[in-house]
């Protein structure tokens, strides 16, 4: 299963680059392969997580480990080919803002999803903070009310 999800990863990848590719001479603007410049990314990051999920388990076969190599420097060879192709296309350093900006974007969604556990936290934190106020509150009732009998009752 592993080896079947790191080729789906470069199966995606590779589908990427030759929609790229296909597609790269006819396109108006970047927006008509930003599909494939999704993708790309997708299938990059799948073979970046198979392949870090392997490198936890002790895998010394040497074919595996030839194999992945040779995908990562296949696809790090086709990443630079998309990027001067797209600069050529569409103006030199259209590439690097894609990924600057993809890269703040990123970085913005890390922020805020830390920002959204963070005020889980708090939110959680103050309703413990009821739910104990409260119990103190049910105590202190009973034992008033436990006082009030004693003293009625002697």
């Amino acid at each position: 299963m592993v080896v079947a999800e790191a080729l789906a990863g470069i199966a995606l990848f590779k589908s990427a680059v030759d929609g790229i590719k296909s597609a790269i001479n006819t396109a108006n603007d970047i927006s008509e392969i930003g599909g494939y410049i999704d993708q790309l990314f997708e299938g990059e990051k799948q073979v970046q997580e198979q392949r870090n999920k392997k490198a936890g388990v002790s895998s010394f076969d040497t074919g595996n480990v030839a194999r992945e190599i040779i995908d990562a420097r296949l696809a790090a060879e086709e990443m630079r080919q998309v990027a001067t192709m797209v600069d050529l296309r569409f103006g030199p350093g259209t590439w690097k803002s894609i990924l600057e900006e993809r890269n703040r974007r990123i970085r913005e969604a890390k922020a805020a999803e830390t920002r959204a556990a963070l005020e889980r936290q708090q939110n959680q934190e103050e309703w413990v903070e009821m739910a104990q106020m409260a119990a103190v509150v049910v105590m202190l009732v009973v034992l008033a009310i436990g006082a009030i009998t004693f003293a009625i009752g002697n």
